[in-house]
């Protein structure tokens, strides 16, 4: 059975908010928005779906931005796309879609329309801007009645931490169909989330416990442990158990980057992980994708050199966020700043 692989495509860096913790104006706040042109466009689909012919995968592609459904051939995308059955979601905003637009998103093939909460309304709206909290919330309620999975995913830092287990009641409100969180991850400015490993273990047992009850009385909403230091704190509760025919140096799970992942960006800039800043290993209008994969991704398949993670028995099943960890100083195999194993 063939696997998927995920590519993250940013078609253009058009936005109608300025997020605070956007890593794409983060460096740089004067930087004009990029756009990818539509031959371009074309050429790195089809890049695409060479190098899943190379590895006999399944392409499955995040199409996103800033905001991609400002790009005026975002529908154009779409088309292909369908034409060549290539399954797909959208991560973008909430402040264009309407029934309309959530119905052609269907009709085109979008699996599932990925929004942003960051905070209840006020620290949401701080964020963000002003009735993007509201507006987000409500336009859940499009996206189910085109028959559309929405999926609603939280930045957590030192800021919003407390309101997550809000957050989760206000999604599970609104009828999303599924829910997530992961860390923020540090720019250049900023060299910590502003949360403690025990701090950040009390969140998770806290939404364990809040994520068990609302699956006790039916709750339709699916959470998922998308945080990789999920495996960590099951493992601990006894949740998850390290498989008996484990096989020795294979990686089962963990940290998608090296593995099943890349990132495009409108200017064609392949990026091992868009949340890793330094990790830039070639451009999809000038490199083979398949070449890149074999050659410069191989550095983040090289599990041993993980600093902390190496010397304990999860490494095949977790390794945290290595994009966390880049983002303090630079260093992809450095520790997670917020697993609390202690590893002698």
């Amino acid at each position: 059975m063939q696997e998927y692989f995920a590519f993250q495509w940013h078609i253009t860096d058009e936005c109608d908010q300025r997020c605070k913790h956007c890593y794409i104006f983060s460096e740089d706040n004067d930087k004009k928005p990029g756009r990818m042109p539509w031959p371009e466009m074309q050429e790195v689909f089809y890049n695409c779906l060479d190098f899943c012919k190379v590895y006999a995968r399944l392409p499955y592609f995040y199409i996103t931005g800033g905001d991609p459904i400002l790009h005026p051939d975002f529908w154009r995308l779409l088309a292909l796309l369908k034409e060549h059955g290539a399954p797909f979601a959208i991560l973008g905003n909430p402040f264009h879609l309407n029934d309309k637009v959530c119905r052609q998103l269907k009709a085109q093939g979008c699996q599932k329309y990925q929004l942003s909460l960051d905070g209840m309304e006020k620290t949401h709206d701080w964020f963000r801007k002003p009735g993007s909290f509201a507006c987000t919330l409500e336009k859940i309620g499009c996206l189910k009645r085109a028959g559309l999975r929405s999926v609603i995913m939280t930045t957590v830092s030192g800021i919003n931490i407390r309101e997550v287990p809000d957050i989760i009641d206000a999604v599970v409100a609104a009828g999303a169909d599924v829910y997530a969180f992961a860390r923020y991850c540090p720019t250049s400015e900023e060299k910590d989330t502003g949360i403690s490993p025990e701090e950040y273990r009390d969140l998770l047992d806290t939404c364990y416990k809040k994520f068990q009850e609302y699956a006790a009385a039916g709750c339709p909403t699916y959470f998922n442990k998308k945080d990789h230091l999920w495996t960590l704190y099951e493992y601990e509760k006894g949740i998850f158990k390290i498989p008996q025919d484990a096989q020795p140096g294979m990686i089962y799970s963990g940290c998608n980057c090296g593995n099943c992942h890349m990132t495009i960006l409108p200017t064609g800039e392949v990026f091992a992980c868009r949340r890793v800043q330094n990790s830039l290993v070639g451009n999809a209008l000038a490199d083979r994708l398949a070449d890149i994969w074999l050659c410069e991704m191989e550095k983040y398949r090289d599990y041993g050199k993980f600093e902390k993670c190496a010397k304990c028995k999860l490494l095949p099943y977790c390794r945290g966020c290595p994009a966390v960890a880049s983002g303090k100083d630079g260093n992809f195999y450095a520790p997670d700043p917020q697993c609390w194993k202690e590893i002698s």
